[in-house]
């Protein structure tokens, strides 16, 4: 299994009124350790884009176990926690800087058309990935 980690500095627009990371802000911060991972693997979004592919979330779930606030550091630990050929769900762990779990949870994705927005299949549509997936899924 391979998992990327990835550094954030919690900026002031990040929080709320109650001066903690506002519950959203948290899904950004996923989508960041997605790409990185990503990355990892040599690929880019963007490269999903100029083929005609897209790759929506269907399904985010979060749990929040510890308050981060304005200039914390955390890291965002992102790792293929399932995939099937069609849907991958990645996973995602918020530590600070004192080892604590701040939040964790996973995201499901699939590729689509994107014009049509009917579903591929990555191991027919993007071989390349499905092998990357397959040998990195935990």
């Amino acid at each position: 299994m391979k998992e990327t980690v990835t550094d954030i500095e919690v900026r002031y627009v990040e929080t709320d009124q109650m001066g903690i990371v506002h519950h959203s802000n948290y899904v950004v911060w996923c989508e960041l350790g997605r790409t990185h991972l990503i990355k990892e693997f040599g690929f880019t979004y963007k490269e999903l884009e100029d083929a005609g592919i897209i790759s929506p979330v269907i399904h985010v779930d979060l749990h929040y176990k510890t308050p981060v606030r304005y200039g914390d550091q955390v890291k965002l630990h992102t790792w293929i926690e399932t995939y099937d050929g069609v849907r991958v769900v990645y996973g995602y762990s918020i530590i600070n800087g004192d080892g604590g779990r701040c939040a964790e949870g996973t995201s499901t994705h699939v590729c689509v058309d994107q014009e049509s927005f009917r579903p591929l299949s990555i191991k027919k549509h993007l071989p390349d990935w499905h092998e990357a997936y397959e040998m990195h899924k935990k």
